[in-house]
């Protein structure tokens, strides 16, 4: 029986998956960010893009 309360107290104690936890916490966290910044940048990359190819036909057209 003292084996096992020692065998707890050390599992309790031990805090070595804590650092992996939190690492994939950030990088989770990171990954969010990154998103929904493309999202936004890739609305005003389509706009410039439509507005190049309105540019183009225009002076093909004209």
């Amino acid at each position: 029986m003292k084996m096992n309360k020692s065998l707890v107290s050390a599992f309790l104690a031990d805090e070595s998956g804590q650092d992996l936890i939190e690492y994939a916490l950030v990088a989770s966290l990171v990954g969010l960010a990154a998103v929904a910044t493309l999202q936004s940048l890739a609305t005003s990359i389509t706009g410039v893009f439509t507005s190049i190819g309105a540019r183009l036909n225009a002076a093909v057209a004209g």
